[in-house]
């Protein structure tokens, strides 16, 4: 009888340590797609009537005594970007960008929309300033399909879009320092619907407790090989919100990096939505009457 009892009480014990660490899991997942929810929504009304001018280079690079550097002369382009919010909860997010430099470049544009409709893929348009012509950019929503890149840079649509949260399922890997700051490492991984229209297997997050937004991310590919990593540099606050004005993206297969730095920024700006559509990419006039309503503003 006595032995008996022993193993009723070690058989509950274990029932009783299964049911505790499946909540601890839970939570823990509860957690972090909290966590990544209001990072999202943060991301979100940053880029609602936000007008910017950033200067984007690309180069060829090695890793030299533990310092990552350019080989070659990097390739500069100065752009200029407007984003809004839209749609139900604004959740859809409308982003349209002009190149400046090189001369040569000078008008070539994108015009980019998202949707928080998991059945909707982004929709993005190249404008080429030298045929007037617009061109309709195919997704890149599925493995045979690349991204599209951001003016040839090594940034793509996925990696500067926002959210779909819903589309991933989140877990804390662990936390601690980094670069100085306290962090949580969120794994996200694609749910089946988004594992076919992303090119990650999982991304790596570490974000700021504080200040919620992210510090680095790395990405991998469908073989679960690192595949692209993201620095977040010269966090600020801006207008009541914290965002990173120098990001740096290596692409760990092609030994490629881009950095993008923000020169000038202003947000919550009123935007309409005839300006973030194809005659602000084809039609210079209109387009410069609304860009320069919006420089006057930058502070």
């Amino acid at each position: 009888m006595k032995v008996f009892s022993n193993l009723y009480a070690q058989i509950c014990l274990v029932v009783w340590l299964a049911f505790v660490s499946a909540g601890a899991i839970s939570q823990q997942v509860m957690d972090a797609s909290t966590i990544m929810e209001e990072m999202d929504n943060q991301q979100r009304r940053v880029n609602d009537g936000t007008f910017t001018q950033s200067r984007l280079s690309t180069c060829k690079f090695a890793k030299k005594d533990k310092k990552i550097s350019c080989i070659e002369t990097p390739r500069v382009k100065l752009m200029e970007s407007v984003s809004k919010q839209f749609g139900q909860n604004k959740k859809d997010s409308k982003n349209i960008s002009i190149l400046l430099e090189p001369a040569s470049e000078r008008g070539i544009g994108m015009l980019s929309f998202s949707y928080d409709d998991n059945n909707k893929d982004s929709e993005s348009w190249l404008y080429l300033s030298a045929l007037g012509k617009v061109k309709r950019i195919a997704s890149g929503s599925s493995d045979d399909q690349e991204p599209t890149a951001i003016f040839g840079s090594e940034f793509s649509t996925e990696d500067m879009g926002n959210g779909k949260t819903d589309e991933y399922q989140y877990k804390i890997l662990q936390q601690g320092l980094y670069v100085g700051r306290q962090v949580w490492v969120i794994e996200s991984q694609p749910k089946p619907a988004r594992l076919s229209k992303t090119h990650y297997s999982k991304i790596l997050i570490w974000v700021d407790k504080e200040r919620l937004l992210p510090l680095k991310m790395q990405t991998y590919d469908k073989r679960g090989k690192p595949y692209k990593r993201l620095l977040f540099k010269n966090i600020v606050n801006v207008q009541g919100h914290w965002l990173a004005r120098d990001v740096t993206i290596l692409n760990l297969k092609t030994l490629r990096l881009s950095n993008m730095k923000t020169e000038k920024i202003v947000l919550n700006r009123q935007v309409s939505d005839e300006f973030i559509s194809q005659r602000t990419l084809t039609d210079f006039a209109f387009r410069e009457k609304g860009l320069a309503a919006l420089r006057e503003q930058v502070q």
